[in-house]
């Protein structure tokens, strides 16, 4: 897996380009993971029935729109999202930002295996009485999750175009088994106390996701034009993530349930439950590791993809071995706050400041650091760590978006008044 192979650093060929719904399979197989899952339900948990539904659809939307976007610069460029960051940020700059995307998929990489491990465990013990402890599940969990991804996208892609019918089918039946126990009339009327607000709950659907939203380029740099990138963040985000966040809250107050796993055994789906924890995680794993990757040798080109593969699926499966996770949970979730408004920074300059400059040819002659890029990312990460700290009004009651949205705007008022060096083809400033 070097930069031929994964076109880590540089731009994706004629030749590795698929039609939008093979991309669109390996985002939409992400919709179809525990995480996913337990967020629909925790929503549920705490708004009432029609302010979930409408948490769900104003979150779905959401993550359409900035992932469609992200996605539609990653078809249009052909470039990855690290790249797309060296172009707004700078080489050294995007060094930073790289950085903090590679640390925090790796840790997801490590927490989703452990989360993994304890769904197979607590799965064979309860269909099966066998019980098995964690770290050969995870120790096996992680080989397979490197293995496929030391193939690289075509891997991915082939595991996601296989499994997403049979995760379809899987998630009908447990619509149906829930259905079987509460009609949609009486779940719409279904009387509960709310300890959530609204935009809470958007914030926390949008914020579980969007950092997948954000790496779309990732994906999207293989579909044959811009618009693969819309569709397939319209079919992930507005579709598939839609349906599964709304099976699991009607499934939830189907069964009477708030654990995912005594939810799909109290819906009698026994082995159905085995996959969805295990394609689900594989293919979401998979991706992360692939995302760090790309991440690293996209920054740090002297050692290749297939060791960095290696050494961080290692890291993270050590990491989960010795159940060290819990205490990062928190440190991961800052981290992801930190690089949200790096989206907006890229949008804004890609659609309003300079799309020209968006190639193969500005990368080679690159500026090291964009001073206006650095100061409009640490204003939206300010806002997206300090809101639940210090009293910081919000514009949209959504956080995640809120950090977006001032990065993006500040970035083009920055740019307005403070012209960003950045080299032309000729290498000239």
């Amino acid at each position: 897996m070097d930069n031929q192979n994964e076109y880590s650093s540089v731009a994706v060929t004629a030749e590795q380009i698929v039609s939008w719904p093979r991309v669109a399979a390996v985002s939409v197989m992400i919709a179809f993971s525990l995480p996913t899952f337990i967020t629909g339900i925790e929503v549920y948990q705490g708004l009432t029935v029609p302010d979930t539904v409408w948490a769900l659809i104003i979150g779905s939307v959401l993550l359409t729109i900035i992932g469609g976007t992200m996605g539609a610069i990653g078809a249009k460029t052909r470039l990855s999202s690290y790249l797309l960051v060296r172009i707004a940020f700078g080489d050294r700059g995007a060094g930073v930002v790289n950085l903090a995307f590679a640390l925090s998929l790796i840790g997801w990489f490590g927490v989703n295996i452990d989360l993994f491990s304890g769904a197979v465990s607590h799965l064979l013990l309860d269909v099966f009485e066998i019980h098995i402890p964690d770290w050969p599940i995870e120790m096996a969990a992680g080989i397979c999750m490197i293995i496929t991804t030391i193939f690289g996208f075509k891997a991915i892609n082939i595991l996601a175009s296989i499994m997403v019918p049979v995760l379809v089918v899987v998630t009908a039946m447990m619509f149906w088994a829930a259905y079987n126990q509460l009609s949609l009339e009486q779940f719409w009327y279904f009387e509960k106390s709310a300890t959530l607000t609204l935009s809470d709950a958007v914030s926390a659907i949008v914020g579980a996701i969007i950092v997948g939203a954000i790496i779309l380029p990732d994906i999207t740099r293989f579909s044959k034009h811009w618009t693969g990138g819309v569709y397939t963040a319209f079919w992930a985000y507005m579709v598939v993530e839609l349906i599964v966040l709304f099976v699991a809250a009607f499934a939830a107050a189907a069964i009477g349930q708030s654990e995912i796993l005594s939810l799909m055994l109290g819906l009698g789906l026994g082995l159905a439950a085995f996959v969805i924890v295990i394609a689900g995680s594989w293919l979401l794993n998979s991706l992360n590791l692939y995302s760090t990757m790309l991440s690293v040798e996209a920054t740090w080109p002297k050692i290749t993809g297939k060791l960095y593969t290696c050494l961080f699926g290692l890291a993270g499966i050590i990491a989960a071995f010795f159940n060290i996770l819990d205490m990062f949970i928190a440190f991961l979730s800052f981290l992801a706050a930190i690089f949200v408004p790096v989206s907006g920074v890229i949008m804004v300059d890609f659609l309003f400041v300079r799309r020209e400059f968006y190639n193969l040819d500005s990368l080679n002659n690159n500026v090291k650091f964009s001073p206006a890029a650095f100061i409009a990312w640490l204003l939206g990460a300010a806002l997206a760590v300090f809101s639940d700290v210090a009293f910081i009004p919000s514009f949209t009651g959504i956080t995640v978006l809120d950090a977006v949205l001032i990065s993006g705007i500040v970035y083009a008022l920055l740019c307005n008044v403070w012209s960003t060096p950045v080299k032309n083809v000729e290498g000239e400033i």
